[in-house]
């Protein structure tokens, strides 16, 4: 049996341009800040001489691949988002960067907001455009009902609002 895994599908670039100054200013964080203090310390532990049984200094090589993996990603991610600053022409339907309120059979209310794949985040409720229940929420108008799967079992949720921060 192979080990081989197909790479897996690229992320949509969109992003939103608040999701944009975060990447972007992490980068700079990291870059500028972060790494520099990392390599003074791994400087510092290396030349208290034995590298092989040095916490520190184990420990400081660890968190510069950290960082420099992250670094790579986002130098490589950065060139080809592509901010969304304008809301579509129609905002009554759904599509990128809405804030969406939901209804389930229950009346159980729940507001998401589609964004890029890189500004999920479960508390403020935001969803990525690639997650399946944001795609079965495009192009959706107040008062239509979305039929999903879930991993709970089937769900039917209405569009109580469509709106878009400025």
């Amino acid at each position: 049996m192979s080990r081989y895994r197909p790479p897996a599908q690229k992320s949509s670039p969109y992003i939103t341009a608040a999701g944009f100054e975060r990447l972007r200013a992490e980068y700079d964080q990291l870059w500028r800040v972060r790494r520099p203090e990392v390599v003074r310390a791994i400087t510092a532990a290396a030349a208290e001489g034995d590298r092989s049984e040095n916490a520190e200094y184990i420990y400081r090589k660890k968190e510069l691949r950290e960082i420099d993996r992250r670094v790579g990603y986002l130098q490589r991610r950065l060139p080809e988002l592509k901010v969304i600053v304008e809301a579509p022409s129609d905002r009554r339907r759904i599509y990128f960067g809405a804030q969406v309120e939901l209804a389930d059979a229950d009346d159980l209310r729940r507001s998401y907001r589609i964004v890029g794949p890189d500004e999920i985040d479960a508390g403020p409720g935001y969803i990525s455009i690639d997650s399946p229940m944001a795609r079965a929420l495009l192009k959706k108008a107040v008062g239509d009902v979305v039929s999903l799967q879930l991993p709970g079992g089937d769900s039917e949720l209405e569009v109580l609002s469509v709106r878009y921060p400025d």
